[in-house]
């Protein structure tokens, strides 16, 4: 491996792998067009074709699903958006029309997921629809979504780690980095005859994770108890995986006042509602199956 990266290279040493002009965007008849956008696209319309493919085979009508992604694409990304400003508002706070720049990155799935289940609670209070039903069916799509997704990270080279020098790490010219994000010990790690940090792809392990989890919940599909099994398990699941994920990163966004990452303590939340929402529906099915 060179000691000198090109600006836009990324490499995983370890694997021997070396990725030369990454682009963060192209350009189509002289309009700039950022990969980082047309991966979450991608992610959110293979995330409909699974969910109306799902409704399909549950008995449900996937018209229902086409409605009401319109609306929870929009005001997912809006929350996302927001929820990311508000926990990172230093950043903006000087150039407030920066906001709007969301091409640039800075969306968090968290804020993404609220405002897509207020959305849907919205919407199927609306048409009289199942909420539990249909956001059982929406999870699996969520997680293909988030799958993709992370790969924006990927090509806008954040959401990334610590140092380390496993067999995954990954190398980024600091060029590309946002300063803030490099950490002392990545300092410490870098010689004078390099320009580039190696640090861990969390981008990488979360979406991973995600895959993992969305081809047990797959499996699980059958197996089902009761509408809002899958949310609750997508939220247990989801929400494990990121706690660990979370205290790798090098960008998290931190709660105002207490100093503790916020997505990392809302994931710690989810896993314990998880638990005890599983807990509560089984003993009621219970019950309830005694008293017939």
């Amino acid at each position: 491996m060179p000691d000198i990266m090109g600006d836009m290279d990324i490499a995983f040493p370890n694997l021997g792998i070396y990725l030369e002009n990454v682009p963060k965007n192209f350009s189509v008849f002289g309009f700039t067009i950022a990969l980082y956008g047309v991966i979450i696209g991608t992610g959110f319309f293979l995330a409909l074709l699974l969910i109306t493919n799902i409704a399909k085979r549950t008995g449900q009508n996937p018209d229902d699903y086409w409605d009401i992604a319109i609306y929870i694409i929009i005001f997912s990304i809006i929350g996302a958006r927001a929820y990311y400003v508000f926990f990172a508002w230093d950043s903006y706070k000087d150039n407030p029309i920066s906001v709007f720049y969301i091409r640039n990155g800075g969306l968090a799935i968290y804020g993404g997921v609220i405002a897509g289940f207020l959305t849907a609670f919205i919407y199927t209070r609306i048409k009289k629809k199942s909420f539990l039903l249909m956001t059982d069916t929406i999870m699996y799509g969520l997680l293909l979504g988030q799958i993709f997704g992370r790969w924006g990270n990927f090509t806008n080279r954040e959401a990334f780690g610590e140092y380390t020098d496993g067999l995954f790490a990954m190398r980024l010219p600091v060029a590309m980095v946002r300063t803030g994000e490099i950490t002392e010990l990545m300092k410490e790690h870098m010689s004078a005859a390099t320009n580039y940090i190696q640090v861990s792809p969390t981008f990488l392990y979360e979406s991973m994770w995600n895959l993992c989890l969305l081809i047990l919940l797959l499996i699980y599909s059958k197996h089902k108890k009761f509408d809002g099994e899958i949310v609750l398990l997508y939220l247990g699941g989801y929400g494990l995986g990121r706690a660990w994920i979370e205290g790798l990163r090098t960008d998290q966004l931190i709660m105002h006042t207490t100093g503790l990452p916020v997505s990392q303590m809302l994931a710690i939340c989810l896993v314990i509602f998880s638990i005890a929402g599983n807990i509560f529906a089984r003993i009621k099915l219970r019950k309830n199956s005694l008293s017939k």
